[in-house]
């Protein structure tokens, strides 16, 4: 079976959050690199944040953003590859970024033209 490529957008909730401390984020990095090591096969690009920086376009006009109203912002992308949703699924839940309750996962597969 062939796999098939899904995009994973990085949401969490708007306002500020605590900055870890040096040894909080010498574990955080530990866990990611573990994390990565052991789903190399299916990560495809663990892409990037996002800029704060950003418009929207509708066919009437184009809107700054991103708005401070959202309940949640989209910070980040990245993109998996994995034969079945369930397997995106099981690459995603076992990540580091899940832990933190303010964070969720919207994961698509990216269809083929």
């Amino acid at each position: 079976m062939n796999n098939k490529t899904y995009m994973c957008i990085l949401r969490s909730e708007s306002g500020g959050c605590e900055k870890p401390s040096p040894s909080e984020m010498e574990q955080m990095y530990a866990k990611y690199q573990e994390w990565q090591s052991q789903f190399a096969d299916n990560i495809l690009d663990m892409g990037n944040k996002l800029s704060e920086a950003g418009c929207v376009v509708r066919h009437d006009g184009v809107t700054d953003g991103p708005f401070i109203e959202l309940k949640e912002v989209i910070g980040g992308y990245m993109t998996l590859s994995a034969a079945t949703l369930s397997e995106a699924q099981t690459v995603i839940k076992a990540s580091p970024m899940v832990v933190n309750k303010s964070v969720s996962i919207e994961i698509r597969e990216i269809s083929a033209p």
